[in-house]
Formats: C-alpha cells, structure tokens, sequence
C-alpha cells in the first residue's frame, strides 16, 4: 500500500511521531532505569508495564543451575523500557502489535526445541494499559515453569519468525544497545544522514549482512531466505559472496519455489528489513534529540546536538475571559478551577441560579466547558491509548485540580472507558477468558471460540472485533529496525 502523506509528512512518521510522545514517558525510563542500576531487574519491569510469568526457582529445579545463570543474566541486562521503545507497534494509534509473541533469547536444552525468554502482548480486546509479560517458552505442548501465563488464551503463543529480537539483543539488552548505529547502517561517531530514498522503509543496504546472521543462527552459511514486504507479498532472495572473506550480497532466487519451500524459508526479521523509526524522524526532523530514549540517542551519537524545539510548555498564566464587559481570570485555587475575579458568594448565588434553570456566567461557563471537554483532552487520550494513565491524571489534575469533581462529559467518558477496559485486561491475565467475551458463545471460552470455529459476527460483537473478522487485510504496521 502507498504511503499516506499529510502536509508532506508519510502516515508512519506521524504515527511514529506520538508514540514516541506518548507510548515510553520519561517517568519509565527513569524509574526503570533507577531499579536496574540496582539490580532490581523485576522492579525494571514493574515499571515498564511488564509483567513477569517465570519462576527462577521452578526454571533451576527443571532445567539446572547453569540455564537459570544465563537466564538471570539477560534479565538483569534487560532494559524493559528500551524493549518497550522498540516493540512493533500497528497503525495508526501506534499501540502494541497485540497477540504478539517474541523471542528475545534462547538457550540449550536437552529438549527437541530451545528454550527460548518471550514477551507477549496481550489480544487487542484486552489490550487495556498496554501491558506485556515475560515468559519461558519450552516448545508446543510445554508448559511454562512457575507461574503461567495462560498460553491457551493466548492468540498467538508460540514465538512469532517474522518477530524476533534474538538476533537484535542492541534493542532490549543494556549491554549491546552502543551496537545500534552499527546495526542500523549509520557510521560510528557520525549523525545520521538522509539516504538516496527518505521516503523508503526498507532498509536494503543491510538486508546481506542480516541475512548473514540470520542464516547462520540457522546453522547455514549461504541459502534462500523470504522478506515480508506487505500481507500477501513476500520475496525470496539467495544469499551469496565470492568466498567467505568477501562481503556477502543478495540476489533474486533464479528458479521460483513451490509456495510450500517458501513458507519453509528463513525470514528475515521486520527489525532488520525496515529502517529504524527513531533514524527516519531524526532524518524528517520530527523529533527532538531529547525525546528519544537515553541509550538510543548515546548509541546514535546525537544526544549533544542542538535539540529541535519541540512541544512548548503550558503557560503559568490563569486563562483569561470576557465576562460581563471585563477580562477575567480563572486559575487553581485550592485544588480546584475557579473563578478567581468573583467573591465566594457570588459564585454560590450563581451556581444555585444555573442549577434553577438561569444563565452562568462567562467565567462558570468556561470552567463547565473545560471539565467536560478541555483542550488537552487529545493528550489525555493519547495517554491512556498507551497505557500511561498515570500521565493522563498528571494532565487532568494540572488542569482542573486535584480537588476537581469530573463532569459528565467526553472527558469523564474517556477516563471511565480506560477503567472499564481494565477489567478485560484482569480477566485475560487471570485465565478467565479464552476469547473475547463478545465473540460467541454464553461465556468467554465457551462455544464455537473452543472448538476452534470462526466466531460469527452479529450485533453484540465488539466494533473492534467486527472490524478485524470482516477485513481481509491485516492492519498496517509501523514498524522497527
């Protein structure tokens, strides 16, 4: 699909553009980067909005001392909120892939299958905070040590091919992240330039090198590989080089595969086929340096330029309106948004007219309006799209105080929504819905969901459900180096 373009600018770089406005606050960054300098690897994910399914104790008495040393290892080495930064995300709100499971490392086992450290995203249905788990993936039909993450209402359990990080350790792992330029393409030591195609996702001039590695963590050298270029386009290229000293190259596969050989191909992972994010509005000048994540702009080389100016800061100044033939102020008073140019029992009088039926004044008027529908009210949905809620009631308490009673209104609508969505959430995590609850069936699980028939769309299933079962395209992604 061609790109969308607003004002000259592509849909994706909008979209990446809030999320990195919204989706990773610095909040997280520093709480979760103040418990790992510590060593609170579990603490790191807590504040990163991610939830931990694993025992170390149960993974030990399974599978040994030396496996649970790798594994507490790469948890301490972890930066939960640059694994967050770097998630695959769906247009166009930009929120979490859902159903998504990747392979974030994997280790030997005396099993058929690696074991392999997984995140998971939860299904867009209960999707609500944005939250992502941890794992230990032992193979189909194995279940996780210790705590379980209910994998039978998991969409997608087993670790997704086309998503992986366990070739790209730079994005979730601390100790590699200065590796990021290297993988990306840009020289060390150097800003980023613009490349011959700025308007191209597709990271080309690495998709050799990458393939070289994908190949070889598949025990190859040379070979066929497939790269996903949209949902029903895929192409395969072969791997070659003069010898083993020379740079390897790509070319077109000379002979077509049955569909069947091609499915069967390595694939090269989206976070190597496509361009970083971070590097296209670095490139568009749609972010500043210091909205990126600290660990990416050091490995960037661009946290001690100039930062472009980014969103200015709400003004200090109460707001201001003409009531009555004069300007007057309104502005926080004692935790509350009030009229600040009107006594006390002028306010009362003129409450108690309204609530009779009377007319308000300009200035009560300007504070209903507010309460039920402010300004700020796309930033607090973008922030509770993202999971940061906390964000959200830092902006509305800003606004109308922390004493202020919410209105009936889009406003309280958004923030009742974000606490009802919440429950659905609760219910996934517990194991207590196998499917959307909407779907069919008396009860979540029950039905056609459990004997694995397509769930029928009537007049009770969720719009967001609706939409995907009657859609054949899947939705677009913007998408990771």
């Amino acid at each position: 699909m061609a790109p969308h373009f607003a004002n000259g600018i592509p849909a994706h770089l909008l979209m990446w553009q809030r999320v990195r406005e919204y989706a990773v606050p610095p909040s997280m960054i520093e709480t979760a980067t103040a418990r790992r300098a510590v060593g609170d690897w579990a603490g790191a994910c807590a504040a990163a909005r991610i939830d931990v399914d694993l025992d170390l104790r149960a993974v030990r008495d399974r599978h040994g001392t030396d496996l649970v040393t790798h594994l507490r290892a790469d948890l301490r080495r972890l930066a939960p909120d640059l694994l967050r930064w770097h998630m695959p995300r769906i247009a166009p709100d930009g929120r979490l892939r859902p159903g998504l499971t990747l392979s974030l490392a994997r280790y030997r086992s005396s099993g058929a299958a690696p074991l392999q450290l997984v995140v998971r995203t939860p299904p867009a249905w209960a999707d609500a905070g944005q939250r992502m788990s941890l794992a230990l993936w032992e193979g189909p039909g194995n279940g996780a040590p210790g705590r379980p993450a209910h994998p039978r209402s998991h969409p997608h359990p087993h670790p997704d091919r086309r998503f992986r990080l366990d070739l790209h350790r730079h994005l979730w792992d601390s100790g590699r992240s200065g590796e990021l330029a290297r993988r990306c393409g840009v020289p060390s030591g150097t800003p980023p330039d613009r490349p011959a195609d700025p308007n191209s996702p597709w990271a080309r001039a690495r998709w050799a090198s990458e393939a070289e590695v994908l190949l070889r963590a598949e025990g190859r050298s040379r070979g066929a590989f497939t790269v996903r270029r949209g949902a029903r386009s895929r192409t395969v290229l072969e791997l070659v080089a003069p010898d083993d000293s020379h740079a390897p190259t790509f070319r077109p596969l000379r002979e077509a595969l049955p569909p069947q050989e091609v499915a069967a191909l390595p694939v090269l992972p989206e976070a190597a086929a496509r361009v970083l994010p971070d590097l296209e509005l670095l490139r568009a000048g749609l972010v500043a340096t210091g909205r990126l994540h600290p660990l990416v702009a050091a490995a960037l080389a661009v946290s001690g330029s100039d930062p472009v100016a980014g969103p200015a800061p709400e003004p200090g100044d109460p707001h201001r309106v003409e009531c009555r033939g004069e300007v007057h102020r309104i502005a926080l008073r004692d935790g509350v948004l009030t009229a600040v140019d009107h006594d006390p029992a002028q306010l009362r009088r003129e409450e108690l007219l309204v609530a009779l039926g009377g007319p308000a004044l300009p200035c009560l008027r300007a504070i209903d309006a507010v309460h039920r529908s402010p300004e700020a009210l796309p930033a607090v949905r973008e922030r509770l799209g993202h999971g940061d809620v906390v964000g959200a009631l830092a902006v509305v308490e800003g606004l109308l105080g922390p004493g202020a009673v919410l209105r009936d209104g889009p406003l309280r609508d958004e923030l009742e929504s974000a606490a009802a969505r919440r429950i659905d959430h609760g219910l996934f995590r517990s194991g207590l819905a196998a499917g959307h609850p909407g779907a069919g069936g008396d009860a979540p699980g029950v039905g056609h969901a459990e004997a694995g028939h397509r769930p029928r769309i009537d007049r009770r299933t969720p719009p967001v459900l609706r939409r995907k079962l009657s859609s054949r395209s899947r939705p677009r992604t913007g998408l990771v180096c």
